[in-house]
């Protein structure tokens, strides 16, 4: 497995991921766009308004972090390629500057809620999904900043 920062040319995999997982690890959710309106959203979105990384396995994209100031915005996995670290190594790279993160996700996905919930998220906030696109119960999640102490000599 490899991580590396994600590029332009990538986006047709990233939304093949994206598209993958929201239909078998997150069945319950609608399904509101075509592979097309996916692959807009990704080059012309999502992209280029966050840090994307990937992680690759054998050289094809298995999954992908999109994480700007403040917020993680989207951490998909391949479903065949989850429980196998690549989500817990994507975190760990939208993490590694020690600020504080939100992240949303659905009530309804108890394993991402465990995952985040593992890696020192604790859930803020529970909607009626009212706000969301898919329009089904979420919650927001918050992880505090590393606290930096300095020793004066």
């Amino acid at each position: 497995m490899t991580l590396r920062p994600g590029r332009p040319e990538d986006a047709a995999a990233i939304a093949r991921v994206h598209r993958m997982a929201m239909r078998v690890s997150l069945s319950f959710l609608p399904e509101l766009h075509t592979p097309e309106e996916d692959l807009g959203f990704m080059q012309n979105r999502f992209m280029p308004s966050n840090e994307v990384w990937v992680a690759e396995v054998d050289g094809q994209v298995m999954g992908y972090i999109g994480f700007h100031a403040g917020w993680i915005d989207h951490l998909y996995i391949a479903p065949d390629h989850q429980g196998r670290g690549l989500g817990s190594q994507l975190l760990d790279k939208a993490l590694e500057d020690g600020g504080e993160r939100r992240l949303w996700t659905f009530q309804q996905n108890t394993r991402a809620r465990a995952f985040y919930e593992l890696h020192g998220f604790q859930a803020e906030t529970f909607t009626d999904g009212e706000e969301n696109e898919e329009k089904t119960p979420d919650v927001l999640y918050f992880r505090p900043g590393a606290t930096w102490t300095a020793e004066i000599l």
